[in-house]
Parts: structure tokens; C-alpha cells; sequence
């Protein structure tokens, strides 16, 4: 094992861990938004509660994610050199103003919208959470259009003296359609995984009110208004999800399409597609030898690959052995296949759970449509709904990753498409040991934050909204109930 493997493996282990807090992030920021929104405009005591519940669990994640966050940065001077310093300069600014304008909005304005609790007018500190959610979405703007330069460089010219890529364009490189495709069908996923969380918790939280007759801890009585509150909020996370989607199944079809012009090995390989062919069939499974570069099994469905790379029934779509022999021809002798059964099945995994938690939400929808009643302990919802709906946020969870694996698996060889490889990015100083000190180290804290984590949020969630804003007796004051930021 050399150096490059391990620090391939120490940033795929850091990335997709940081990528867990991540969407949650990005969709919490928004629904909290919303519930403080409605609160404001009704005034009903119930969506202060929500606000305040789910608000505390989005701190809590929303910390493990800047914590974990800052660990990536690090890594591209130490084990990356060589990625640094051919892509700094363009890098510098896309990430210069995440750090500086997105991330001070964000960080700034959480700040007020939790201590400003009693001390702000409703509607400035209502403006606050909006804030923290726009800066949130700024952030992930900047970042993917980061990512995205790496799978499609433009605005750019490489010097021919010391090699790097200099920055001609910022706004070719923040326009990149790559870029806001990206964000698109990020962000969207995000507020499914968002939207998933609000449901697994209130699913949880109904389920113990119905089933159990307690909060999560046994022998402690629900209060009175749990069921409405949870019920409530139980919507509001189906609605996001359906409504993220939709979102997420065009904006889909686009990153084939691009696939398809700017990456077409990544599209062949999550095909498992060999040889180019008109009327190309989408797998649905296959299972293949990479060796002799064929698929001895091979279930298909005829023509979909073709009309969802290329808009037609019968459009062209490159093979990767036909694509081997061009890019040799172009770049030099080398393997440019990147680990076929890594991005086939990491494509039909988050395709296969996403769509599964989005199938969630709409029955959840069904079933819970017009209801204001008490669902009895036998109906469908006590029975197995609340249950299958808490299952929905791992699914949803595993198909980011899955999605972020594509991503990046699929870009391989490369770090820069057609400009820099993987093998040529990597610290040339850095031995084998101390990166495997390092992600020994890695792999040890963040076990530790993971626990730290889910034990947090598991707390909070048994202890539920009324140990941070009581229920009000009739013609109570909010103006005297304490909150979480004190």
C-alpha cells in the first residue's frame, strides 16, 4: 500500500462523514425557517414549540458539521500539496467568499437568532433564521461551484511556466453549468434528507404517544399537546420531501445529460455500458467482468440509457473501451476506467433509497390526509407507518453518500478532468505512515463525535419540545417562558 491509497482513504472517510451533517444543514435551516414563519403569521403556541425543538437539534447538528468541516481544508496542504498548488488559484476565490460572505452571514446571524430570544422584535429575529438559511445555501453554492470546476474547467488558463491554473473568469467558473446543476440536485436531495428527519422524529414521537403512551422514556406521560405539535410538524416534513422530489428527479435527468457531454466515462461506468451504442439500454442490473471488459449478466430496458443521456430514443452513447482508446490517444498511455462496480452500484443505491424515502412521504401524505382525529393503536399509521417512516432517514442519509460517491469515484482517475491526475495531486513529502497515523487518529475522534452526536440528539428528541418551551396555561405570557438560548 503507498501513500496515495491512504490518503485517498482518509479524505473519502472525512468527506462522507462531514457529508453526513451536511444536507441536514441545509434543509433544517430552511423548515425551521418556515415553522418560526408560521408561528410569527398565527401566533399558535404549538409552532413556537416546534420551532424551538427542531431548532435545538439543528444547532446541535450544525456544529458536528462546522467541526468536521474544517477538517477538509487541512488536508489539501498536507496531503495534497500538489492538488493545491495547481488549483489554488482558482479555488481561492469560490472559497474565499464561502468563508466570507456565506459563512459570516450564517455564523453571525445564528448568533442573534439564538440569543436574541426577548431581546429582538419577532420580526428582525425571524429575519435571522432566514438569514442563517440563505447563508447556509450560499455556502453550498460556492462549495459545489468549487467541485464543480474540478469536473468541468472553465474560466481558466494553465500557465506554461510553473504549471498552475490561473484564474481568468470568476464568473464563467460561479456560471458553470455543471455548477448550478449540481447545487440544484444537492440542495434538493438535502431538503429530502431534512424533510425525512422532521418526519423520523415526529413519526418517532406519535408512535410513542400511540403505542406507548410516553415521551421515549418510559413511564413519562406525553403532554397534552404533543399529538398536535408532532402531527403538524409530521406534514410539514412530508410536504418538504415530496416537494424536494420532484426537484431531485429533473434535476437528475440534467446531471445525466451533462454526464453525458462533460463526463462521459462516469456515465458509461455507472451503465456498466463497454461499447458505444445507439439506443443505449439503461441496466437495471448486471453483473460484469472488468477484466474482459463485458457484462456476462445484463437485465435492460431498452433505449432508456439513450433518451436520459441525450434526450432521444435513439441518441448516441459512448462505451468506456471506445472512450479508453480516445483518451489514450488524447492524454497518454494510462487505465482511465474509474472502479466500475463502485460507481454502477453507488448510482442504483442512491437512485433506489432516495426515491424509496420520497415513496415514504407520499403515502405518509395519503394517509394522513384529512385526519384530526387520534389514529387508533391498530390503524395503518400506529401499525406500521410511524415505524417504516423512522427507517426513511437512514435510506435518506445513505443515498447522499451514495450520491457523493458517484461523484467523486466517477471523476477518477482525474482530480482535475483532463488536466490533473490523482496520482500526480497527492503531498510528495508525505510517507505512508503518517497518513495512516493521521486517519488512524481521524477514524478515532470522529467515532467519538458520532457518539457524542447521536447520544445529543437522542436526548433532546425522548425530552421533546416542552423542556424548552412549557405548555402555556390558558391566557399564558410567552413573553416569561424561558428558552434554549439562555
Amino acid at each position: 500500500m503507498e501513500a496515495l491509497e491512504l490518503a485517498r482513504w482518509q479524505f473519502g472517510v472525512t468527506t462522507i462523514y462531514h457529508f453526513l451533517f451536511v444536507p441536514l444543514t441545509i434543509g433544517l435551516s430552511f423548515i425551521v425557517a418556515v415553522l418560526q414563519t408560521v408561528w410569527y403569521r398565527t401566533g399558535r403556541h404549538e409552532y413556537l414549540q416546534a420551532t424551538q425543538f427542531f431548532g435545538k437539534l439543528f444547532l446541535i447538528n450544525f456544529a458536528m458539521g462546522v467541526v468536521t468541516g474544517i477538517v477538509q481544508e487541512f488536508q489539501f496542504g498536507m496531503n495534497w500539496s500538489e492538488y493545491s498548488r495547481f488549483v489554488g488559484d482558482v479555488f481561492g476565490a469560490p472559497l474565499a467568499m464561502e468563508a466570507l460572505l456565506a459563512f459570516f452571514l450564517e455564523s453571525t446571524f445564528i448568533g442573534l437568532w439564538i440569543f436574541g430570544w426577548h431581546r429582538l422584535p419577532r420580526g428582525v429575529h425571524l429575519a435571522c433564521i432566514w438569514m442563517v438559511a440563505i447563508g447556509t445555501n450560499l455556502s453550498a453554492y460556492f462549495i459545489l461551484a468549487a467541485n464543480a470546476w474540478m469536473r468541468r474547467p472553465v474560466g481558466f488558463e494553465v500557465n506554461p511556466e510553473n504549471g498552475r491554473a490561473e484564474l481568468t473568469d470568476i464568473w464563467a467558473v460561479l456560471g458553470n453549468d455543471q455548477a448550478w446543476s449540481t447545487y440544484l440536485h444537492t440542495v434538493s436531495a438535502a431538503f429530502i434528507t431534512a424533510g425525512l428527519f422532521v418526519v423520523c422524529v415526529s413519526a418517532y414521537k406519535l408512535w410513542r404517544n400511540q403505542k406507548h403512551n410516553d415521551t421515549g422514556v418510559r413511564g413519562e406521560a406525553p403532554p397534552a399537546r404533543d399529538f398536535a405539535l408532532f402531527r403538524g410538524t409530521l406534514k410539514v416534513g412530508l410536504v418538504f420531501t415530496l416537494m424536494a422530489g420532484v426537484i431531485v428527479v429533473f434535476s437528475g435527468d440534467h446531471q445525466a445529460k451533462l454526464a453525458a457531454q462533460y463526463e462521459p466515462m462516469k456515465l458509461a461506468a455507472a451503465e456498466a455500458l463497454w461499447e458505444t451504442e445507439e439506443g443505449a439500454a439503461f441496466s437495471a442490473f448486471a453483473v460484469g467482468d472488468t477484466e474482459a471488459r463485458y457484462n456476462p449478466i445484463d437485465i435492460t430496458v431498452p433505449n432508456i440509457l439513450s433518451f436520459l443521456a441525450t434526450g432521444e430514443f435513439d441518441g448516441e452513447v459512448h462505451g468506456m473501451n471506445n472512450l479508453q482508446e480516445a483518451y489514450e490517444e488524447e492524454y497518454g498511455e494510462g487505465d482511465y476506467i474509474p472502479n466500475v462496480f463502485v460507481t454502477y452500484w453507488s448510482f442504483r443505491l442512491m437512485m433506489g433509497l432516495g426515491l424509496a424515502g420520497v415513496g415514504i412521504a407520499a403515502i405518509g401524505l395519503w394517509l394522513t390526509r384529512g385526519r384530526d382525529r387520534t389514529p387508533s393503536v391498530d390503524g395503518p399509521l400506529t401499525r406500521w407507518f410511524y415505524p417504516l417512516a423512522m427507517f426513511a432517514l437512514p435510506a435518506a442519509l445513505a443515498a447522499n453518500i451514495f450520491g457523493w460517491v458517484l461523484t467523486e469515484m466517477g471523476r477518477q482517475p482525474w482530480t482535475v478532468h483532463g488536466y490533473l491526475l490523482t496520482a500526480a495531486s497527492v503531498s510528495p513529502g508525505v510517507s505512508l505512515g503518517t497518513v495512516a497515523m493521521s486517519l488512524s487518529l481521524f477514524t478515532l475522534i470522529y467515532g467519538v463525535l458520532a457518539v457524542v452526536e447521536v447520544g445529543l440528539l437522542v436526548k433532546y428528541v425522548k425530552a421533546g419540545p416542552s423542556h424548552l418551551v412549557p405548555d402555556l396555561e390558558e391566557d399564558g405570557d410567552e413573553s416569561q417562558i424561558p428558552h434554549f438560548s439562555y
